[in-house]
């Protein structure tokens, strides 16, 4: 019998089916749907309260040798610091045993002759002991009784009315965080991972599904190509997977108070690329795996650990040791990230915009590519 060609149209109508098809399995399987909308509230709800780069009310000891005015003074201001908690004790002693016991997280002694040194004009100096186990707390707390010891000090010698002249005066200004808001700069960052997990687990699952039900073997008999599989598989989870964003970035601005000083079209197109990108690795993973278990097992591994420690979301990638910076390129969050935290914190400023968007398209590409040559209209 000659060949008969395909109708004219009869792509479009496959693909239709397909997505058809795939969008009435999403609404049959519960799991896409908590993957897409309830996994990013959970982790922003959990990493949005829980993670923070803020320390205040730190539980400190405070002991004066010699209490008096200037003691009380002191004691005063650094109670009324909202980073601070002061608590008195009687003696070095004491204030060693809570110290180890991690009950409080430094030091301040006041010697006894600080009153009189101080009335008189001369180094009055001020003991501060701080656990390091924490470096990151130590270093806060230094800063913290330094800041408050110091602006105390100005305040004490403009009452006098004296002037106090240090040789150099830091006049600050902060861009972009002025109010040094960690949830500011970590909740973006958190969306970036939250939607590399998603990207790639919506996708490892699908064709792995596929797999192990067997239905893919009915599929792959049809006159459906594998660039309408492709797109039927993509697509409609590429609207779920923006269905999350949407929700994201909503409670990212009215939930905890992100600003978005950036264009919404930018962030759709940006978010639009990464999520290609996320979607194909996903893809490819389920492609050659052909296991929920080891698909999934192998998503999270190979997308969600490297987003969270090298992106750039929590650890700065310029202290990161040389050849861990090379290998942050081949990681697409990283573009993501700072993207995410230019767009919400900096606005559009496009000379980071660009390089960063074209590196995710160039991902989409390489992944998306990937899973079309690794698919294969055979059942070996």
């Amino acid at each position: 019998m000659p060949h008969k060609s395909a109708p004219r149209g009869g792509g479009w109508m496959r693909l239709g089916g397909l997505l058809r098809k795939e969008f009435l399995q999403i609404a049959r399987d519960p799991s896409s749907i908590a993957i897409a909308f309830v996994l990013p509230v959970v982790l922003l709800l959990l990493f949005g309260y829980g993670v923070s780069l803020d320390a205040r009310h730190v539980p400190i000891a405070f002991v004066a040798d010699a209490p008096g005015v200037q003691t009380a003074s002191l004691l005063g201001a650094m109670r009324h610091s909202p980073y601070l908690k002061p608590e008195v004790m009687a003696d070095m002693a004491g204030a060693r045993t809570a110290l180890l016991a991690r009950r409080v997280a430094g030091i301040v002694h006041l010697p006894g002759d600080f009153g009189t040194r101080l009335l008189q004009r001369r180094q009055a100096p001020i003991q501060l002991l701080v656990n390091g186990v924490d470096a990151n707390q130590a270093r806060l707390v230094e800063g913290y009784v330094t800041g408050t010891w110091q602006t105390w000090l100005a305040a004490r010698t403009a009452a006098s009315g004296q002037a106090l002249q240090p040789p150099v005066t830091l006049v600050p200004r902060i861009w972009f965080n002025s109010e040094l808001r960690s949830r500011n700069y970590l909740v973006p960052g958190l969306i970036a991972v939250i939607m590399t997990l998603i990207g790639a687990l919506l996708t490892a699952l699908v064709m792995a599904r596929e797999w192990e039900r067997g239905t893919l073997e009915a599929l792959l008999i049809t006159p459906v190509t594998v660039r309408e599989i492709l797109l039927g598989k993509l697509l409609p989870y590429f609207v779920l997977g923006m269905g999350g964003m949407a929700l994201s970035v909503a409670m990212a601005v009215w939930l905890f108070q992100v600003p978005l000083r950036g264009s919404l079209w930018v962030l759709f197109i940006v978010s639009a690329l990464f999520l290609f990108a996320a979607l194909g690795m996903g893809l490819l993973i389920s492609v050659l795996t052909r296991n929920q278990f080891v698909a999934g097992l192998v998503a999270i591994i190979t997308t969600f650990l490297p987003a969270f420690i090298l992106s750039g979301f929590i650890f700065d990638i310029g202290s990161m040791p040389a050849p861990l910076q090379w290998l942050t390129y081949l990681i697409a969050a990283r573009y993501f990230v700072t993207l995410l935290q230019t767009l919400f914190l900096a606005g559009d400023i496009w000379a980071v915009i660009i390089p960063n968007a074209l590196a995710l398209l160039l991902m989409a590409c390489l992944f998306i590519g990937l899973s079309r040559r690794y698919i294969h209209k055979r059942l070996d």
